[in-house]
């Protein structure tokens, strides 16, 4: 489970700090257990984008694609709201979802399910 992982990384980051480390319930921090900088993420965020070779979108579009991804496999609208830790239900639904027509989704499916049967690539 990668939040397991995270939390443990953070134990690790805990003990290496010591008596600098500021405790929160934060999941993500910096080393020294403060909230992370919006520039700094962005500068991670993109640093990412480039190490596994895709475009660099900002972090809204990723959070758009995933709202949409969600609408597309039928997942309910107050489980995606959760998700995307949106407090408005209006704010998933109208702002970050997309939800394609009834034959772009069966398309999407029937394409999932091919590629789900595939070989994977050597």
């Amino acid at each position: 489970m990668a939040l397991g992982r995270r939390r443990v990384a953070q134990i690790v980051s805990r003990d290496a700090a010591g008596p600098a480390w500021h405790p929160s319930d934060l999941i993500f921090t910096t080393r020294y257990g403060r909230p992370v900088e919006p520039r700094n993420f962005n500068r991670f965020w993109d640093r990412r984008c480039e190490a596994a070779g895709v475009r660099r979108i900002t972090v809204r579009d990723a959070r758009r694609t995933c709202a949409s991804l969600l609408a597309d496999l039928d997942v309910h609208p107050r489980v995606a709201m959760q998700i995307l830790r949106h407090a408005q239900f209006a704010i998933t639904m109208e702002i970050y979802t997309v939800v394609s027509s009834a034959a772009t989704r069966d398309a999407l499916k029937r394409l999932g399910q091919t590629l789900d049967r595939s070989t994977p690539l050597s």
